[in-house]
């Protein structure tokens, strides 16, 4: 049913005299789902707004290039995690320039940004959870937050990665055992 929806807003959108409302009904359509994807990865409010907007600027510069190969809201998350991605690339290079080692700026950037959420509580299971994430390398933590909380299919998730499902079942369960251990040595602190 969905996806018969997601259809039937493509040929609106294709449709010069109904082109915008069309782009309104998918942005209304997608756009918690993508604020909350893209806020897994890139932490801050702020940032996630920015990043969203850039996604919804890029999706309607392409949209009519659409080819349906796949599932619009796949490739809305592509666009999504391509964005986000980009965007931690920027910050990590700034960043950086005070780090040595390019995977510890990356982790110690995200950590940073999550202590700095106005609700941040070391101590509680679900900031723990998230302070685990935030030390995965940038592929299995966005594996993990596709698979956990969107709980996307490894078929959806590796069209969007553009990666084998026996490589995202991998690093999946990489990141699982990370987090897990992670936990485990923060469970009292």
């Amino acid at each position: 049913m969905q996806h018969e929806d997601d259809k039937v807003l493509l040929e609106r959108f294709r449709d010069p005299a109904q082109k915008e409302k069309a782009f309104t009904a998918i942005v209304k359509k997608y756009q918690e789902k993508l604020y909350w994807h893209i806020r897994r990865i890139v932490i801050s409010h702020d940032d996630t707004d920015d990043v969203l907007q850039n996604v919804f600027v890029k999706t309607w510069g392409a949209l009519e290039r659409f080819r349906e190969d796949s599932r619009l809201y796949t490739w809305l998350y592509k666009i999504a995690t391509n964005e986000s991605l980009s965007f931690l690339e920027v910050q990590k290079r700034k960043y950086a320039s005070v780090s040595v080692d390019d995977e510890e700026s990356s982790s110690a950037y995200a950590a940073t940004q999550l202590k700095a959420e106005n609700n941040f509580d070391a101590k509680r299971l679900e900031w723990k959870l998230q302070m685990a994430i935030q030390q995965l390398p940038e592929k299995q933590k966005v594996v993990f937050n596709l698979r956990y909380f969107d709980e996307m299919p490894y078929e959806e998730m590796s069209e969007v990665l553009q990666t084998s499902q026996g490589a995202l079942k991998a690093s999946y369960h990489h990141a699982a055992k990370k987090i897990e251990a992670f936990l485990l040595d923060h469970i009292d602190a």
